[in-house]
């Protein structure tokens, strides 16, 4: 068994898809890893390490597509769609792909992978059960950006996080909403709550409530009834605009309030819902500050814009991109031990790749198979009919993952 691991080639993108130690443990196992050379650079990770840890270095990115039984990425096809069409092309029949796919937004990149006869494997899709925790990519990614989203705050903030007493007097903490308390927002929470701040949070779940509490923010509850806001898995439904009419209207008053607002409410392959409005933002204080990490679905603030920072009545609003890209070292090394979990799960003892479609992980993660998509959900979205293959018996966990 040979596993590729090329360099990412998506613009700005800094990760690399398993780290040293991650290699490690595929090399004591007897599997060849083939990685390209600088690929670990900006992540700091540099090519002696990877030697060290077993790994071949390869400077042609092609010997490594055309030597490889299974290519593992962060950004795959669907999540890289701005330059991937040479790995496409590279690809063979037989040939496993696994890494980040954007599959619900981008469902004909694993159509292009099955018209290749190659299997892909969409770690956005792992699902939220017990055993699949240690390979859930979009909760440690998360993780990040919501402890990097509050440094972004606070850099760009003209006041400090903590109450401060000097001699020239107190300076009052800054207050900090976090809206959606998935686990990007909780993490946002503990983050904030650590530097010092007031810190408020809320999300539509009634479950969200105890969470919200016990990383020490206070939860903000508003008269609406929420009884049909959570979907399978835990992760908030959608919500009808009526219902969301109604909650930004109550939410104006408290958002009135705060010097610091993260955003996290971002559903793949769905526009992200706007829960501040431009009337909100024209009432908040001069010199506020919002980070909408759900900038790259459409943004959860009216006046976001992808990737820029903008100034509007007053307000500094922040619409980063690929934020845990600029975590690269821990983020990869995160996103490695997630990938190096599931490859143990479909590696056998002899590191020789067994599918068990029967496995709710795979049936979920395979978005496509033998010229095939078996993924129910998939086929769905690509509007192809029913598959009655035997890969399709077990049907996969088909929620949409939030942050």
């Amino acid at each position: 068994m040979i596993i590729g691991i090329p360099a990412e080639i998506k613009t700005a993108e800094k990760r690399v898809a398993m780290s040293p130690a991650n290699v490690q443990s595929l090399s004591d196992k007897g599997v060849k890893v083939l990685f390209q050379t600088n690929a670990g650079d900006a992540a700091g990770y540099p090519d002696a390490l990877y030697t060290a840890a077993g790994a071949t270095i390869s400077t042609d990115r092609a010997e490594i597509f055309a030597q490889a039984d299974i290519i593992l990425q962060v950004q795959s096809f669907g999540s890289n769609n701005e330059n991937s069409e040479a790995d496409l092309a590279s690809l063979r029949s037989g040939q496993l792909v696994i890494g980040m796919m954007d599959p619900l937004a981008s469902p004909q990149a694993a159509q292009a992978v099955a018209e290749k006869g190659a299997t892909a494997i969409a770690l956005e899709l792992v699902p939220r059960i017990s055993r699949a925790q240690s390979m859930d990519v979009l909760s440690s990614m998360a993780t990040l950006a919501g402890y990097k989203a509050v440094l972004m705050g606070a850099s760009a903030a003209p006041r400090i996080f903590p109450m401060l007493m000097t001699a020239a007097g107190t300076l009052q903490p800054a207050r900090v909403l976090i809206m959606g308390v998935g686990v990007a927002g909780l993490q946002a929470c503990a983050t904030a709550k650590r530097l010092g701040a007031v810190v408020e949070a809320y999300d539509v779940r009634p479950a969200a409530r105890e969470q919200i509490i016990s990383v020490g923010a206070k939860p903000v509850e508003l008269d609406l009834d929420t009884g049909e806001s959570e979907g399978a898995g835990g992760y908030a439904k959608a919500q009808g605009e009526d219902f969301l009419k109604r909650q930004r209207e109550l939410m104006t008053a408290v958002v009135a309030e705060q010097d610091i607002i993260i955003t996290t409410a971002a559903i793949p392959g769905a526009k992200s819902p706007i829960l501040v409005t431009e009337d909100m933002v024209k009432a908040m204080k001069p010199g506020s500050v919002i980070v909408d990490l759900a900038a790259e679905r459409g943004g959860n603030c009216d006046l976001t814009e992808q990737g820029k920072t903008v100034v509007a009545h007053g307000v500094t609003i922040l619409g980063p991109e690929n934020v845990p890209s600029e975590l690269a070292y821990h983020a990869s090394q995160m996103y490695g031990k997630n990938m190096q979990t599931l490859l143990e799960l479909i590696l056998d003892e002899e590191g020789n790749l067994n599918l068990d479609f029967n496995d709710e992980i795979v049936a979920g993660t395979v978005v496509a198979h033998k010229g095939e998509i078996p993924h129910p959900h998939m086929r769905k979205l690509l509007g192809l009919p029913e598959l009655k293959a035997p890969e399709s018996k077990l049907e996969p966990e088909t929620e949409a993952q939030g942050e």
